[in-house]
C-alpha cells in the first residue's frame, strides 16, 4: 500500500503564502504524475497543478503566476508553493499520485487525505 501524507495547510490573511508538502511512501517502484486539486463545498474537486516525471507542469487559470508546483524525486515527494492567496482560494487542497509498485504493474492513483487552507483576515 501507498500512503501520501500532506502538511502546510492552516489559516493565512490575503496577499500571504503557504506551502503544501505531499510525502509518498511505501511500495512504489515508480511515480509518474503528482498534482494537487481543491475543493470547496458544493462544488466539483479542481484541478489546481499537476507535475509529469520529466518535469513539466500545468496550472489551473486562477493560479497561474501565483502558485508554482515542484516534487523532490527523491524523497517521492510534491510541493504547492502558493502565494498572493486570495480568500476564493480558501479550500480543502488534495495531493494525488500515480504510481506503479511493480515494474509490470499499471500505474494506479492514491489520493491524500487532504489539508484545509483558509485565506481570511
Amino acid at each position: 500500500q501507498v500512503q501520501l501524507v500532506e502538511s502546510g495547510g492552516g489559516l493565512v490573511q490575503p496577499g500571504g503564502s503557504l506551502r503544501l508538502s505531499c510525502a509518498a511512501s511505501g511500495i512504489i517502484f515508480s511515480i509518474n504524475a503528482m498534482g494537487w486539486y481543491r475543493q470547496v463545498p458544493g462544488k466539483e474537486r479542481e484541478l489546481v497543478a499537476g507535475i509529469t516525471s520529466g518535469g513539466n507542469t500545468n496550472y489551473g487559470d486562477s493560479v497561474k503566476g501565483r502558485f508554482t508546483i515542484s516534487r523532490d524525486n527523491a524523497k517521492n515527494t510534491v510541493y504547492l508553493q502558493m502565494n498572493s492567496l486570495k480568500p476564493e482560494d480558501t479550500a480543502v487542497y488534495y495531493c494525488n499520485v500515480e504510481f506503479r509498485p511493480g515494474l509490470f504493474v499499471r500505474y494506479r492513483e492514491v489520493w491524500g487525505q487532504g489539508t484545509l487552507v483558509t485565506v481570511s483576515s
